[in-house]
């Protein structure tokens, strides 16, 4: 997963209205009900569906450190889907993204000024429309680099533009060197 991707997910986890399963064993039967069959949840985790049983019935306490860090993932992957669907459909139709980023911003603008790329820490609120382009690019698998443009296009819209209201011949707004990336929403 990209820097992008990482920033919905942690989004989406502040929307639990519940808690996930924290002990092994109620985290095994939640995926159990999720896949179906213990050798879907086996091949998902990466071990045999002999030791998925085993983590089911209480007969294995602890996992390795990888194959928790696996369950604990795919858990949380899969909890809660009508919350995640209902906020980031009310993101994309109506309150929009809120962007906290410092990363290095490069741009094109033209001759007489700088353009020299710089790190910048901004919290920027981008409207529904490039919400809903962030959510459509990540369901459709496109590239962390793909995301950061739409991210890219929307701080040039409303942060370096100001709605079209300054730097009007600034064109090509890139966001690289990333130091940390946070959405809310």
């Amino acid at each position: 997963m990209g820097e992008i991707d990482d920033a919905i997910e942690r989004a989406d986890r502040e929307a639990f209205t519940k808690d996930p399963p924290k002990t092994l064993k109620g985290q095994i039967g939640y995926l159990l009900k999720q896949l179906g069959s213990a050798k879907a949840v086996a091949s998902e985790i990466g071990v045999t569906a002999d030791s998925v049983n085993r983590y089911r019935r209480g007969a294995r306490k602890h996992a390795r450190a990888d194959v928790a860090a696996k369950i604990d993932d795919a858990v949380r992957q899969r909890w809660q889907p009508m919350v995640r669907k209902r906020r980031q459909k009310k993101a994309a139709t109506t309150t929009g993204i809120t962007v906290e980023t410092r990363a290095r911003f490069g741009y094109t603008a033209p001759v007489g000024t700088t353009d020299d790329g710089r790190f910048r820490r901004l919290t920027v609120h981008l409207p529904p429309r490039y919400a809903q382009r962030l959510f459509d690019a990540r369901n459709t698998g496109a590239s962390d680099q793909q995301m950061r443009e739409i991210i890219a296009e929307g701080l040039k819209e409303i942060y370096f533009q100001d709605g079209g209201g300054r730097a009007t011949g600034l064109s090509d707004v890139t966001l690289n060197d990333i130091d940390y990336l946070d959405l809310d929403y």
